[in-house]
């Protein structure tokens, strides 16, 4: 690894932006996001291959113990030989393994977590107020009304929970919470980069 290298975790309320944010913070940097590359290459792991995305995200979201070592994807018709618990530490490896390959930025997935023990990674959560989620709910994600950005976010919040013990969007938890309501995301990113910039030297 480089003296320079960063990484950057990326956590996120749904409907703040923080997809983006995580866009705008790598073509800043130069450098890799991974977001749901993640999931089809831990899912390759372990040798599922007849889902669709949207399938392998729920699978991903599913945070209670299944016994039999079987997921709930039997409800689709489907024989899946791995657990959620299998896929979250499949996750875990691919993630560690991507971190190897030099400077990049990791969306959700617990990478935070998953990175934990190195010393060149920055954890941002990315929040926004609710009328600000509310807005972009019915202008930039289908229409949703804040219940349902909620909703997700009581998902996020209860897989990152069961995995990792710790309590999702926990400030302590995290290097930088940043709240997209309060200016553009080209302005945050550039913030983000200059506090790491200052922490590193």
């Amino acid at each position: 690894m480089g003296e320079n290298q960063c990484i950057i975790t990326v956590s996120r309320q749904y409907g703040c932006g923080g997809r983006e944010l995580a866009g705008i913070l790598a073509e800043k940097l130069g450098v890799k996001l991974y977001d749901r590359q993640i999931v089809h290459i831990a899912a390759a792991k372990l040798g599922i291959n007849d889902l669709s995305e949207k399938e392998l995200l729920e699978m991903e979201n599913t945070v209670k113990p299944v016994s039999m070592n079987f997921i709930p994807f039997h409800s689709f018709g489907m024989s899946m030989g791995s657990s959620s618990r299998e896929m979250f530490h499949s996750e875990s490896a691919v993630i560690r393994k991507l971190a190897n390959n030099g400077s990049c930025v990791m969306l959700g997935r617990c990478a935070d977590f998953a990175l934990r023990k190195r010393d060149d990674v920055f954890s941002v959560f990315v929040c926004a107020d609710d009328a600000f989620r509310e807005k972009r709910g019915q202008t930039m994600y289908d229409g949703k009304s804040l219940k349902e950005l909620d909703k997700e976010d009581a998902k996020r919040a209860r897989y990152y929970n069961y995995y990792t013990g710790l309590e999702w969007g926990d400030g302590k938890h995290y290097d930088l919470v940043v709240n997209t309501s309060k200016a553009s995301l080209d302005q945050i990113a550039d913030a983000i980069i200059a506090y790491i910039h200052t922490l590193k030297g």
